[in-house]
């Protein structure tokens, strides 16, 4: 039975029926399995074709900050013409360091706009060492720290560079956010089964796993598709809206997270892959031939994420090597390991099966 919260925002009780996750990571103690986290996954071929699948990819869920690359092919569509640096901000959930935050405000100039413009919520920074540092400078939360700045900037640029209102740029109705859906029903293919509003006021978007995973490999192939002379200047915004956001963000992938943050260090470690993560435990990840990959974990947890997705790609055939430091994560008790947080064999599992952790080599 739905609860009385939920149940005003429903239109069709049907869509809250629960999807068939299965286990995909275990934290071990000791030899005991503490913890497990459910959740679905895909990973597509260059040709949007099904390469693996755990769990219930084609239920529709909310992909949150992993939509962002998305959308940031929709303002480059609308003119957005900014170096690849300021190009990776738009597509981030940064951590709010100095960079990020100055690389936003960069953007509003440039299109004579000032901090005034935006929509975002307020926040802190995002990053755990950044919040830190700001409020020992006596920082209080700001639009510009919050972690989205970089893309509802860029949103406002938009706006300028087409002759569109700047206020009320979230509105659904807005000419922008009608070229952010048709940007995003085109690179998933999909129309959303649900509309919402993510936590920084932007539309937001219910999607598939399968939907997104096919949209990360084609931007992630754009990029890869680019003549090699224009690949080498790390400086190009030559060929599509695509190649474009996918190469400013694997060439700045500190920009579209931060120092610290796995996806940064993903994409640092794996040369023309292109990742976006979002709350709620979703991981994208798009490879240079094509291949897509969609993670979510069902409870949310972030920890999660990485172990997951670091396992697909290994199935993948993905040189994973240079991985170890966020494929896994040590379990303390008294300030020594005694367990790991990892992967299950989850390509192996169906619902009814007890997880089993991989056996690290």
């Amino acid at each position: 039975m739905l609860s009385p919260a939920l149940a005003q925002h429903a239109s069709d009780p049907a869509q809250f029926l629960l999807p068939r996750h299965i286990p995909l990571a275990v934290l071990t103690r000791d030899g005991l399995i503490e913890g497990v986290h459910y959740g679905s996954l895909i990973a597509t071929a260059p040709d949007a074709g099904t390469l693996l699948e755990a769990g219930d990819p084609l239920k529709p869920f909310y992909p949150r900050s992993s939509l962002k690359p998305l959308q940031a092919v929709a303002l480059v569509r609308g003119g957005l013409n900014i170096s690849p640096e300021l190009l990776a901000l738009t597509a981030a959930s940064h951590s709010g360091a100095a960079i990020h935050r100055d690389g936003a405000l960069r953007i509003l100039e440039l299109h004579g706009l000032t901090p005034d413009a935006l929509e975002n919520t307020t926040d802190l920074p995002y990053g755990t060492p950044e919040r830190e540092e700001w409020l020992r400078n006596g920082g209080e939360p700001s639009q510009l720290a919050q972690n989205c700045s970089g893309k509802h900037a860029a949103m406002a640029a938009t706006c300028v560079i087409n002759g569109w209102p700047v206020r009320g740029y979230l509105d659904p109705e807005h000419p922008l956010q009608q070229l952010v859906a048709n940007t995003i029903g085109d690179l998933t293919g999909e129309a959303p089964a649900g509309i919402s509003t993510d936590g920084c006021g932007t539309p937001l978007y219910a999607l598939t796993l399968l939907g997104m995973a096919r949209a990360f490999g084609r931007l992630a192939a754009a990029a890869s598709a680019v003549e090699p002379e224009a690949r080498s200047d790390a400086e190009t915004t030559e060929g599509s809206p695509e190649a474009a956001v996918a190469r400013a963000m694997a060439r700045h992938p500190e920009m579209v997270a931060g120092e610290g943050r796995d996806v940064t260090e993903l994409m640092r470690l794996v040369p023309g892959l292109v990742a976006k993560d979002g709350f709620e435990g979703v991981q994208l990840v798009g490879l240079p031939d094509g291949r897509g990959v969609a993670v979510k974990i069902s409870d949310g947890g972030d920890r999660a994420r990485m172990p997951v997705t670091v396992r697909v790609l290994d199935a993948l055939d993905v040189d994973t090597s240079q991985l170890t430091g966020i494929a896994t994560a040590p379990v303390l008790g008294g300030g020594h390991q005694v367990g790991l947080l990892q992967a299950a064999d989850f390509l192996f599992l169906d619902a009814a099966t007890p997880p089993t952790p991989k056996t690290s080599d």
